[in-house]
């Protein structure tokens, strides 16, 4: 689809590995990107309005510049991503695993992001 300048607009490439692809500039409004692999992926400049990220793997991604507004990264791997100058207006990150203060300065310097491990069973009550 790529290759062949289709539209990405409301795709659903949902666990499609995407791995290493250059996607740069491409619109993928919408779209559907649950649990696909996108590990390094050039993401600079891509229009992802309303897509949802949904535990991908964007690890070492490249996101410069890309249009995130109403995204929805909950669960995904965002370690080493780069966001300079990315709008994250109404994103929705996971919280737990990135503070908005290193998105901000991701944002602002593109400083690549570190993610920290959370003991998902540190919530739970004792039985």
């Amino acid at each position: 689809m790529v290759k062949r300048g289709e539209s990405l607009d409301h795709a659903d490439l949902r666990g499609t590995d995407l791995s290493g692809l250059d996607l740069a500039g491409q619109s993928l409004r919408h779209a559907k990107l649950g649990e696909a692999l996108l590990v390094r992926t050039n993401l600079r400049g891509t229009d992802l309005t309303g897509a949802s990220l949904w535990h991908a793997d964007l690890k070492y991604a490249d996101l410069s510049g890309a249009n995130l507004e109403d995204a929805d990264l909950d669960f995904s791997n965002l370690e080493g991503v780069t966001l300079k100058g990315a709008r994250v207006r109404k994103t929705t990150f996971p919280l737990r695993r990135v503070t908005m203060n290193d998105v901000m300065n991701s944002v602002q310097t593109g400083r690549r992001l570190t993610v920290m491990v959370v003991d998902d069973d540190e919530d739970e009550e004792p039985i």
